[in-house]
C-alpha cells in the first residue's frame, strides 16, 4: 500500500510533464502562426453603431469593384509642373491598368493650385495582403519614370503597408526581446542556473497553448486578431504566467525549507498559493472580458483573446511549475539551496526594516505618499486623447506620411480623403448644395458610373448616391473633425434626403465619441468585478474598498506623468482615443494582482499573529517576490516599444510605469501603512482575537 502510494506521489507530477511537453511541443508553434489570421485593415475596427460605419457599408455598393486607394504625388525638382510632365504622369499610372493588383483604370494626374505638384489615384485590389507591398513598388516605379520629378505615394493602401511592415516579424522580434529581458532579471533574482529557465518554458508553453486557442477560434472567425492584440497577447501571457510563477516559486521555497519533502512541498506550494493567484487571474481575465462592454471592434477583440491568455497562465502555473519543481526539488535552486530562514521573517533583512519603518509612523507613510501620487495625477487631465495625428502614427519615419505631408502641402489637407456623403438621389443637388456651403470644405463632387469623381453623370444606386467633400484641413486634424460636425448638421437639415457623413475623419471622430462612452461604461464594471473578487477572497469590505481606491490613485498618477513624458519627452501632442481605456484594464486589474499577492498573504498571518503583525508579517515574506514580479511584469510591456508604433508605444509606458509605481509605492508603504493606522475596523466584519503588541526590532 505504501509502495503504491509513494509511486503515485512521483506519477501525477511525471505525468503533468509529460503533458505539458507534448503542449509545447504540437502546439507551440502557434505562437509563431497568428500573423495568418489577423488583420491590419483598419477598417475593420470601426465603432459598430457609429454613422461613419453605416456610410463604409453604404458605399460599398457605389464601387463596382471593392479598392483600396493608392494616392501618387510627384513633386516638382523646378518651380513648377510642366504640361509634359503631367502627361507623362497620366501616361505612367493609367499604363498600370490591368497589372497586378491593380483594379480599373488609374485617373488622371491632376495638377495642384500652386502649379507645384501633381496627384493620381491608383486603385488597388483590397485583399493583397503579403502582396501589397509588391504591388506598391511596382507602382512606384511606374511613377518615377516622370522626368525632373520625386513622387511619393500616400492614401489607405501605403498606409496599411507601413502598418504591415511595422508589425513584420513581430512573434520572432517581440518574444526574443522580452523573454531575454525575464530571463536577466530572473537570474539576478535567484541567482540560480536552472530555475529561470524552468520558469520561462512554462510561459512559451502557457504562451503556445493560448495562441492554438485563439489561431482555432480566428481560423473560424469566432474572435478577431490584428497586430495590436496579437502583441498584447504575447507580453500578457509571459508576464502573467511568470508573475504567477515567482509566486508559486517563492511558496515552494518556504514549504521545502521547512518539509525537507519536495513532493509535499509542492503540493503546500500550490494549496496556499492557489488562491491568490486564481483570485489575481480572475481580476485580469474578467476586466479584459468587460471589454466586450465596448462599441470598438478592436477593445472586443482583446477582451476574449486576453482572456484566454490568462487562463492559459494559470494552467501552466499551477500545473507544469510544481510538477517540475516537485520533480527537481532543491536542485532547482542550484547552485543556490533553500535554507530553514526562508520560511521566517528574519530571512528577509531588507523588507523587514521596511516594515519596521512603515510600522513606526503608519500615518505619516500614508500621508505622504498619497499626497505625493495625488500632485501626480493633478496632471492626468492634461492627457489629450483625440487621436494620433497621422504624422506621429509611426514612431520612425514611414513613407506613406512622408507622401501625406506631401500631399497636403500642395493640396487641400483632406485630398485623398474625402468625407463620403451618402444620400437620396432625389436630393442628390440639395445636399450637394448644403455641403458646398459648409464652412471648411474645399469642393464637392459626385461619385460618377466611371467609379471617380466628377467624370461622367453621378452613380445611383438603389436609390442613393454618393458624394465626396474634400475638406480643407488635414483629415486627420481636429479642424477637420470640426468641419465633419458641422457637415453632418448640414446636411441631416435637408428633407427627406436621409444622409449620412463618413469617410476617415468621420471615422475618427466617431472612434473618439464612442472610447469616450465606453470609458463610461466599462470603468464602472471593471472596478465592480475586482471589488466583488476583492470582497470574496479577504472577507471584508472595507480592505477591498481602500485596495481598489490605492490602485485608482496609482493609475491617475501614472496618467499624470505620462502625459508630461509624451507631451516633453516623447514629443506626443496626443494619444489614441482607446489608450486610456487600455491602460486603465491593465492597469488596475494588474495592479490589484499584487495587492492580491500581500493581503492575502497579510489576512494568512493576521489569523495567527493579529492583524498589524499580520501587515507586518506579510508585507516582510513576499516583498522581495511581488517586487521581482513586478519588475518582470513592467519589462515584458516596456518589450512592446519595440513595434514602431505610437499606439504600443503609449501603452507600454503607461502600464510599464504604473506596475512599478504599484509595486515600490502603493504595495510597499500605502496600503500597508493605511491598512495599520485603521487597525483590526479595516477587517470587520473578520475578527482576528487579540493583537500582540510586540513590535519588530528595526
Amino acid at each position: 500500500m505504501k509502495t503504491a502510494q509513494r509511486r503515485a506521489r512521483w506519477l501525477v507530477p511525471l505525468v503533468l510533464l509529460l503533458v505539458w511537453l507534448g503542449i509545447g511541443g504540437t502546439l507551440g508553434p502557434y505562437a509563431g502562426k497568428l500573423g495568418e489570421v489577423a488583420t491590419n485593415d483598419q477598417a475593420a475596427f470601426l465603432p459598430r453603431s457609429a454613422e461613419s460605419t453605416q456610410v463604409l457599408e453604404a458605399r460599398r455598393a457605389f464601387d463596382r469593384a471593392e479598392t483600396l486607394p493608392a494616392i501618387v504625388v510627384w513633386t516638382a525638382d523646378g518651380d513648377r509642373v510642366s504640361e509634359a510632365q503631367r502627361a507623362a504622369a497620366t501616361r505612367a499610372v493609367t499604363a498600370l491598368a490591368g497589372d497586378t493588383g491593380v483594379v480599373g483604370r488609374p485617373s488622371p494626374a491632376l495638377p495642384s493650385d500652386d502649379g507645384k505638384a501633381l496627384q493620381a489615384v491608383v486603385p488597388l485590389e483590397p485583399g493583397l495582403g503579403d502582396e501589397l507591398p509588391a504591388v506598391l513598388d511596382q507602382v512606384r516605379r511606374a511613377a518615377d519614370g516622370v522626368p525632373d520629378t520625386t513622387a511619393r505615394i500616400a492614401g489607405p493602401a501605403a498606409s496599411q503597408a507601413d502598418l504591415s511592415d511595422a508589425f513584420s516579424g513581430i512573434d520572432g522580434l517581440l518574444l526574443a526581446v522580452a523573454l531575454g529581458a525575464v530571463l536577466v532579471i530572473l537570474l539576478l533574482v535567484y541567482r540560480s542556473v536552472l530555475l529561470p529557465f524552468l520558469i520561462i518554458i512554462g510561459s512559451v508553453f502557457a504562451l503556445g497553448l493560448a495562441c492554438a486557442v485563439v489561431y482555432a477560434l480566428a481560423d473560424r472567425n469566432v474572435v478577431r486578431v490584428d497586430g495590436q492584440v496579437q502583441g498584447i497577447l504575447s507580453i500578457l501571457v509571459i508576464g502573467a504566467a511568470t508573475d504567477y510563477a515567482l509566486l508559486l516559486t517563492a511558496r515552494f521555497r518556504e514549504e521545502l525549507a521547512v518539509r525537507g519533502d519536495r513532493v509535499a512541498a509542492a503540493v503546500a506550494a500550490v494549496r496556499r498559493s492557489a488562491g491568490a493567484i486564481t483570485a489575481s487571474a480572475a481580476t485580469v481575465a474578467l476586466g479584459l472580458l468587460a471589454l466586450l462592454a465596448s462599441d470598438l471592434t478592436n477593445n472586443r477583440a482583446l477582451g476574449p483573446v486576453g482572456a484566454i491568455g490568462i487562463v492559459c497562465a494559470v494552467l501552466s502555473s499551477l500545473t507544469f511549475l510544481p510538477a517540475v519543481l516537485a520533480l527537481l526539488g532543491r536542485s532547482a535552486f542550484w547552485p543556490s539551496r533553500p535554507k530553514a530562514s526562508d520560511a521566517t521573517v528574519e530571512g528577509h533583512a531588507v523588507w523587514r526594516r521596511v516594515a519596521a519603518k512603515v510600522d513606526a509612523r503608519p500615518r505619516r507613510v500614508w500621508l505622504v505618499t498619497a499626497l505625493v501620487l495625488g500632485v501626480f495625477a493633478a496632471f492626468a487631465p492634461s492627457l489629450t486623447s483625440k487621436g494620433v495625428p497621422l504624422d506621429e502614427i509611426f514612431v520612425r519615419d514611414a513613407p506613406s506620411v512622408t507622401a501625406q505631408e506631401t500631399l497636403g502641402r500642395h493640396f487641400p489637407g483632406g485630398s485623398g480623403n474625402p468625407a463620403v456623403i451618402i444620400a437620396d438621389a432625389d436630393r442628390a443637388e440639395q445636399v450637394t448644395a448644403a455641403a458646398r456651403n459648409t464652412g471648411g470644405v474645399a469642393s464637392v463632387t459626385a461619385f460618377s458610373g466611371a467609379g471617380r469623381p466628377g467624370s461622367g453623370e453621378p452613380l445611383v444606386v438603389d436609390g442613393r448616391v454618393r458624394i465626396d467633400a474634400t475638406l480643407e484641413a488635414a483629415a486627420d486634424s481636429d479642424a477637420a473633425k470640426e468641419t465633419v460636425q458641422r457637415l453632418r448638421d448640414t446636411v441631416h437639415a435637408v428633407p427627406d434626403a436621409d444622409a449620412l457623413v463618413g469617410g476617415y475623419t468621420a471615422q475618427q471622430y466617431d472612434t473618439q465619441q464612442t472610447a469616450a462612452r465606453d470609458q463610461g461604461v466599462i470603468v464602472p464594471v471593471v472596478l465592480g468585478i475586482i471589488l466583488l473578487i476583492l470582497v470574496v477572497l479577504l472577507r471584508s469590505l472595507l480592505v477591498p474598498v481602500l485596495l481598489v481606491a490605492t490602485v485608482g490613485l496609482n493609475f491617475l498618477a501614472t496618467l499624470g506623468v505620462s502625459a508630461l513624458v509624451f507631451e516633453h519627452l516623447l514629443g506626443f501632442s496626443g494619444t489614441d482615443a482607446s489608450v486610456p481605456l487600455y491602460g486603465f484594464v491593465f492597469l488596475v486589474a494588474l495592479g490589484v494582482d499584487y495587492n492580491i499577492f500581500l493581503m492575502s498573504r497579510v489576512r494568512e498571518e493576521a489569523l495567527t499573529h493579529g492583524p498589524r503583525q499580520g501587515v507586518l508579517r506579510g508585507l516582510t515574506t513576499t516583498g522581495g517576490v511581488i517586487t521581482s514580479a513586478g519588475v518582470v511584469l513592467a519589462v515584458t510591456f516596456a518589450a512592446l516599444m519595440v513595434i514602431p508604433l505610437a499606439f504600443l508605444v503609449q501603452i507600454a509606458f503607461i502600464v510599464a510605469f504604473g506596475v512599478l509605481l504599484d509595486t515600490l509605492v502603493v504595495r510597499s508603504l500605502l496600503v500597508p501603512a493605511l491598512v495599520i493606522d485603521i487597525g483590526p475596523r479595516a477587517w470587520w466584519p473578520t475578527s482576528f482575537g487579540r493583537e500582540s503588541v510586540e513590535r519588530p526590532a528595526t
